[in-house]
């Protein structure tokens, strides 16, 4: 079992170790390892107005489907969570899989199918790629707060503020939304980083001048090898960050509870 986990690690950890060589490496061209060291590369990176454009385009996307996910998935959490202890957990679980039923390459040919016609020609629009973001990461966003509520038994809270009177804005306002406030934090860093890292269905369905960064990523590639492994670096610290901010809210989160 060592052997298998070491071995794992090594097939994960290898890519990543070349990658970050390759991007301060002078050439690398059929060989195993790059010769000479440089970071222009990075200075390339930040200079390049195709990548400026990329990363400013999947911030504002990313924050976007972060408000988006927010509004959407509070309510429909709850009342998913509501109706989960009626009998309805198959449909909750249905879609806590649909992102795996339904592939981001699935849903970007849908996407131009429908939004590419005279009737609904939004094709390439950044509100678009907003909404496609959207659907993509709301399940997560979903099963996180859902989870939250089963684990801190919502339903007997509600049902004593109901005993004492209390309509469902002042439930939602007054015990809902400050019992959520953790899951909801971790649960939108999450959406963030799904949202930053997203290639597929953007590549899919973003237009020329609003192509996220990984869309700009790729061709990278078929340029200079350094130029492209020091874009990668700075999408995986960036996803790095937001992996690990969530875990820092969720572990805070249940160390208050623990004191609670």
């Amino acid at each position: 079992m060592v052997v298998v986990f070491w071995l794992y690690l090594g097939f994960i950890i290898t890519p990543i170790l070349l990658l970050a060589v390759g991007s301060v490496g002078e050439i690398w061209t059929n060989t195993l390892l790059p010769h000479g060291l440089t970071g222009r590369w990075y200075v390339d990176i930040v200079t390049d107005p195709s990548f400026q454009r990329g990363f400013v385009t999947s911030i504002t996307v990313s924050l976007a489907t972060c408000v988006a996910t927010a509004i959407i998935a509070v309510p429909f959490a709850y009342a998913l969570y509501a109706a989960a202890g009626r009998g309805w957990r198959l449909a909750a679980r249905i879609l806590f899989l649909l992102p795996i039923a339904a592939p981001p390459l699935v849903l970007g040919f849908g996407f131009l199918l429908v939004f590419s016609s005279e009737t609904l020609p939004w094709m390439g629009t950044p509100g678009l790629l907003i909404a496609g973001h959207t659907v993509m990461t709301l399940p997560y966003l979903l099963q996180t707060l859902i989870a939250d509520m089963r684990h801190q038994d919502l339903a007997t809270l509600e049902r004593a503020a109901e005993s004492l009177g209390a309509t469902l804005p002042q439930r939602l306002i007054g015990i809902i939304l400050p019992a959520l406030r953790h899951s909801l934090a971790s649960g939108l860093v999450l959406v963030a980083a799904l949202s930053i890292g997203e290639f597929q269905l953007s590549n899919l369905i973003a237009g020329f001048l609003a192509r996220p960064y990984p869309v700009v990523l790729l061709q990278a590639f078929y340029g200079a090898t350094g130029f492209a492994c020091a874009g990668t670096i700075v999408l995986l610290v960036l996803a790095l960050a937001a992996s690990l901010t969530s875990a820092r809210v969720g572990n805070q989160a249940a160390n208050q509870r623990g004191v609670a």
